[in-house]
């Protein structure tokens, strides 16, 4: 079984960036995608980018375009969030997840997550 393993996430002020990592336990059959969701309290978890591992293709969700950028290391099944321009609203819980879908439920491989925070 496939384990997702995250890192980075913290506490910035707002305008500020921060970087997650994911690396996977082992090799992932292609095709597969890797994405990043957020959950807030209350709230169902929303994808925010996504990855299509060796095409490279991405997807981001309207709210973080243009500040976020999700990226593949080469070679490895290991994906990447850029967050720059950072605000108080992208503060939540960053899960990554194994899948092309952006529906949560349908997902079966999440990392642990990683709290994300945005002060202003």
């Amino acid at each position: 079984q496939v384990q997702l393993v995250e890192s980075g996430g913290g506490s910035v002020q707002a305008g500020g960036s921060l970087s997650l990592s994911c690396a996977a336990s082992k090799y992932i059959y292609r095709p597969i995608c890797m994405g990043w969701f957020r959950q807030t309290p209350g709230k169902e978890r929303e994808r925010v980018a996504m990855v299509l591992l060796g095409v490279g293709r991405t997807s981001y969700a309207d709210s973080v375009k243009g500040r976020f950028t999700i990226s593949q290391a080469n070679a490895k099944d290991t994906v990447y969030l850029l967050m720059n321009s950072l605000k108080p609203e992208d503060t939540g819980m960053y899960y990554c997840a194994a899948a092309c879908t952006a529906v949560a439920s349908e997902i079966n491989y999440w990392g642990q997550g990683t709290q994300v925070t945005v002060t202003q």
